[in-house]
């Protein structure tokens, strides 16, 4: 049986009365006794204010059987969608309404992150297929969202997102100082996208010639991972130099007025001259860079268009090392999951030079699931890859410190991941736990 959940407001003495009057009675007798059970449980949810808030379920046709067993939410076929478009809205709070209206009428099953303002538009979210599509397909019927990308990819486990966040946000990536300032609505601020046919030969290209040869036509390509250092840690391009950052607001490339600086592949080079291929998951935050990169002067930027996740879909793991890191419950996805002619063999190759790819966070030594996980201490949460072996020996945590924090969440089996830390929160440290991990 599947549920769905709307929203309503109604007023009023009588709209309790009104709403268990809706509720079922289920009947239940035993052999050989006369007992009868009636159980009532309301459909509505009332909050303490004047304006009472309904919260209805859809149910199926009332001729299936009560006793026909119901369908858990990975009977539905679940994926997960990612797309950003940038154009201008003139009133985002009203489209923001526009979409949350349609969201309820509808009564879509989604989860996620759906982001508008004045610049556009940036959205992940999971749902069934069937719903997630149907809000595809409605905003692609409006002219301005007519010709966005759309990146889909299965979820096994259903939902990948606990809630769903529709609203106004001044900036649709995080970025320190913001992107009010940017000129993301000119196409000329931006870079150049490459399909990733183009990007693969780009690459092919570079990575098989020396690039330190004097002759070398290809000396003055830049290859630049505009991710994170833990994401660049279980999967990345033949070449890329790993990002020095754990945040994207905190990125600085090119930006450094210093000397030249190990960390910073932008360091010293010819503005003018220097070709500079740049890469992120999905392509927004390539995009937002390009845009701030070009306004330091840098002359030739290219992109590779819908980011990793699109160059997987149609290239599969050519010149791409590892796992695709990705901001949601699964958080790390084999190229299989995009290209089926991706294989085992090709997710796991090493790449020569690169020491910290898929090494374990404590011992350095090689993991055997490109997956990473919070660390057990509550208050450091640090995101890492972690072998078994040190999993088990330090309880989960990063470090030996982290074992004796006064908040320890549970060590969780495998490579199972750890709730919101709100849901921790509430938990007795000093006895037995109030919520069940």
């Amino acid at each position: 049986m599947r549920w769905c959940s709307q929203v309503f407001s109604v007023s009023g003495s009588g709209a309790h009365a009104h709403a268990l009057a809706l509720a079922p009675i289920v009947t239940a007798s035993f052999s050989n006794t006369s007992l009868v059970l009636q159980f009532q449980k309301p459909l509505f949810k009332f909050s303490n204010s004047s304006s009472l808030a309904l919260t209805h379920r859809k149910l199926l046709p009332s001729a299936l059987p009560l006793t026909q067993p119901s369908s858990s939410r990975e009977d539905f076929d679940f994926v997960v969608v990612n797309f950003y478009h940038f154009v201008f809205i003139q009133d985002p709070q009203a489209e923001v309404d526009k979409h949350r209206s349609f969201l309820q009428l509808e009564g879509l099953d989604i989860n996620g992150r759906l982001y508008l303002n004045e610049q556009g538009i940036n959205a992940q979210y999971s749902g069934p297929s069937k719903d997630a599509m149907t809000y595809v397909n409605w905003l692609r019927k409006d002219n301005r969202f007519s010709d966005i990308l759309v990146q889909i990819s299965p979820s096994e486990k259903g939902h990948t997102f606990p809630t769903l966040k529709l609203r106004y946000k001044p900036s649709l990536v995080q970025f320190e100082g913001g992107m009010s300032h940017l000129s993301l609505l000119d196409p000329s601020m931006r870079a150049i996208p490459l399909s990733p046919s183009e990007w693969r030969d780009r690459l092919e290209s570079i990575n098989k010639t020396d690039l330190t040869a004097k002759d070398n036509s290809n000396r003055n390509y830049i290859l630049l991972d505009v991710r994170n250092g833990y994401e660049w840690d279980i999967g990345h391009f033949r070449g890329a130099q790993r990002p020095s950052v754990d945040c994207f607001r905190n990125t600085s490339f090119g930006l450094s007025r210093e000397e030249i600086t190990a960390s910073d592949p932008l360091s010293n080079v010819d503005k003018e001259k220097a070709n500079i291929l740049m890469y992120c998951t999905g392509g927004i935050r390539c995009d937002v860079y390009s845009s701030i990169l070009r306004q330091q002067g840098f002359q030739n930027l290219y992109t590779l268009k819908g980011g990793v996740s699109h160059y997987l879909k149609n290239e599969g793991p050519a010149e791409w090392v590892g796992n695709l890191f990705v901001f949601d419950s699964r958080l790390s996805l084999p190229p299989s999951i995009y290209y089926t002619g991706a294989t085992t063999e090709a997710e796991s190759t090493p790449v020569s030079g690169d020491d910290n790819f898929a090494k374990c966070y404590v011992c350095s030594l090689e993991v055997s699931e490109l997956r990473h996980r919070n660390c057990a201490n509550l208050d450091c949460n640090l995101l890492f890859l972690c072998c078994g072996q040190c999993a088990e020996d330090l309880r989960g945590c990063c470090c030996l410190t982290c074992t004796t924090a006064p908040r320890l969440r549970p060590v969780l089996n495998g490579m199972q991941r750890y709730k919101k830390w709100h849901y921790y929160r509430d938990m007795d440290f000093q006895g037995k736990m109030k919520i069940s991990a």
